[in-house]
């Protein structure tokens, strides 16, 4: 569990809660918004470890020594609940039996009683009706924090009753700098990965750290760097390829959409210094000069339909057939 001085950047929720914390003045609810790797789920683990220390600093963060510290970090706090559900949904019945009837129950060993509720944008209406007479007359000692990638999808009576904290996503040069400080990865693949996750510093530590996201890569740029080359044949096997990574597409296409975005800073600015694929030099200059803007943004475009129709489950197939031919043409 993460401590506030462990979250890269989000520094006005962090000022938010801290302040919040050292004065007493936290809310009984929160909605922390944001993608998934935003930080939402290490800001919500920063305040409850916070909140449920015995001894935390003065700028309102937990010691990490202590024993509830201990205990938050190894998920076994008697005061901390994560509210779980099998299904697809969380039910009415998830809420009723883990939140509502447990939490006129005092805390064990804390003055505080913490519920946090992962992708909280999957409750029922029905949940989420059990749920708003907790929120509105919580007990004094109870808190209850929903995590969300989409708050939209809670009701307006849940939202209006929280404090609602979206994170941001982070500049590029920051996770840079994060990936070759904290994980002594080398410039060239941080900036790669932090310009891959647009802002999402999950994102890339997760592909920064993985061989996949070098393969990935190899085999993107391998693709992009020949398809003018390729015959219908060519492109039906590379579709045939992509349809056996289909739980990774969307990291295909968001290499294939920064390397046509570096065509296209490099068409307006003649500037190899701010390319992510400058190591592509050569080859980003040819297809530049080949390129007009039209063509390049139609391709753009064509990567993000791509990514709509995959999302409203068209055949995959199609998709990629779709978006290979409007590259090659």
């Amino acid at each position: 569990m993460a401590n506030f001085k462990d979250i890269i950047g989000q520094d006005n929720i962090k000022k938010h809660l801290q302040e919040g914390i050292t004065k007493g003045k936290l809310s009984h609810a929160y909605i922390i918004n944001g993608e998934t790797g935003s930080g939402r789920h290490l800001i919500a683990s920063a305040l409850t470890k916070s909140l449920l220390c015995e001894n935390r600093t003065a700028e309102g963060d937990a010691c990490g020594i202590c024993k509830s510290c201990m205990q938050v970090d190894s998920g076994n706090h008697p005061d901390l609940r994560f509210i779980s559900h099998e299904k697809a949904s969380i039910s009415v019945e998830d809420i009723r039996t883990q939140l509502v009837n447990d939490i006129e129950i005092k805390p064990y060993s804390s003055s505080h009683k913490i519920y946090v509720i992962p992708d909280a944008n999957k409750m029922t209406e029905a949940a989420q009706n059990a749920l708003l007479k907790t929120i509105e007359e919580p007990p004094e000692y109870a808190m209850i924090i929903l995590l969300t990638d989409n708050y939209e999808n809670l009701l307006e009576t849940i939202r209006s009753r929280c404090i609602i904290l979206n994170t941001r996503p982070l500049g590029k040069e920051e996770i840079t700098q994060y990936l070759i400080k904290n994980l002594q990865m080398e410039p060239e693949r941080a900036s790669i990965a932090a310009g891959f996750c647009q802002g999402n510093v999950g994102k890339a530590i997760h592909f920064a750290s993985s061989d996949d996201f070098q393969e990935m890569k190899a085999d993107t740029l391998h693709l992009l760097k020949t398809i003018d080359k390729m015959d219908i044949t060519d492109i039906m096997a590379t579709m045939k390829d992509f349809s056996t990574r289909k739980g990774k597409i969307n990291e295909y296409l968001d290499l294939m959409l920064l390397w046509f975005r570096d065509i296209l800073m490099f068409k307006v600015t003649k500037d190899a210094n701010i390319l992510l694929y400058r190591e592509e030099y050569n080859t980003i200059s040819k297809q530049a000069s080949k390129r007009n803007y039209e063509d390049i943004e139609n391709i753009i475009n064509a990567i993000d339909k791509a990514k709509l129709r995959l999302d409203a489950n068209v055949n995959f197939d199609t998709a990629i057939e779709l978006l290979l031919l409007t590259i090659k043409e």
